[in-house]
């Protein structure tokens, strides 16, 4: 029997997708796919947020020849700055599309021009409206409340694609964009190893579904459900049992779910 804020819930889910790729390259297939979930009419237009890159105008002009290839709407560049942040023609244009593409290159980069900024809102307000919202990469690690930056916080910090350790308290998080609330993503995934960094991430937030996505390889999100599409693998690792840590510092667990998912497999959200 659902209750009055189960329904509710429900209602509150937003309209829009999230459609979430793991880095590396993207097939025709794969590209064609996000086109069929974005829903594109004649009218509608995509934008693409490069922050991340430290290229931008490069990361820009790689994605958009890839769009341009599967649809003929339009496509915007928005670079915001801090200088830009609060112009209302820009996020009029941002809030309006029907597919926001937010590209690699250092997540963290990416939000701190957006925290706590009105393009924060005009993301969620498209999402929120419709839209599919969709990150490769950095553009991935985003769309968790909870991202990860991919630094390690004890002992020997130096950046690792994969972690070394298995510890308390070392794995770093900042603010995302709280796109998915009770979820963490971890990209690039099988190809870089990132096992024992997905495992730190459970052992922080242990009520969490953490997926890892793999190269060429995507999650489309929509309310609870999430489908697999792509060449590779996607991970899910929740519900740890008897969480515990040493008193030397490391993490142990009596069991948990694990799910390893390829093209076509669907599974849902807690």
């Amino acid at each position: 029997m659902f209750g009055y804020s189960s329904i509710a819930q429900q209602r509150a889910l937003p309209k829009g997708s999230l459609f979430i790729i793991g880095g590396g390259s993207r097939s025709p297939e794969l590209l064609q796919k996000l086109i069929k979930t974005a829903n594109l009419s004649s009218k509608d237009y995509m934008i693409v947020l490069p922050m991340s890159s430290g290229d931008p105008v490069a990361s820009f002009n790689a994605i958009k020849e890839e769009l341009s290839s599967q649809a003929e709407n339009n496509i915007g560049y928005l670079n915001f700055t801090a200088e830009s942040a609060n112009n209302k023609q820009l996020l009029d244009s941002l809030s309006g599309a029907k597919l926001i593409f937010i590209t690699g290159g250092d997540q963290s980069r990416f939000m701190k021009v957006v925290l706590n900024t009105p393009i924060y809102k005009a993301i969620h307000q498209a999402y929120n409206k419709g839209a599919t919202v969709a990150g490769t990469s950095a553009g991935a690690a985003v769309m968790s409340k909870y991202m990860i930056t991919g630094n390690q916080l004890a002992g020997d910090t130096i950046y690792r694609e994969t972690f070394n350790k298995l510890v308390d308290k070392n794995i770093e998080f900042e603010q995302g964009l709280g796109l998915l609330n009770s979820v963490i993503i971890d990209q690039h995934f099988i190809k870089r190893s990132r096992f024992n960094r997905l495992l730190s991430a459970l052992a922080a937030h242990p009520t969490f579904d953490c997926v890892g996505i793999d190269e060429a390889t995507a999650i489309i999100v929509k309310g609870k459900k999430i489908e697999v599409a792509g060449d590779s693998q996607v991970l899910r690792i929740a519900n740890p049992e008897n969480l515990k840590i040493t008193k030397t510092g490391h993490i142990k667990m009596e069991s948990l779910h694990f799910n390893l998912f390829t093209e076509g497999d669907v599974f849902y959200l807690k």
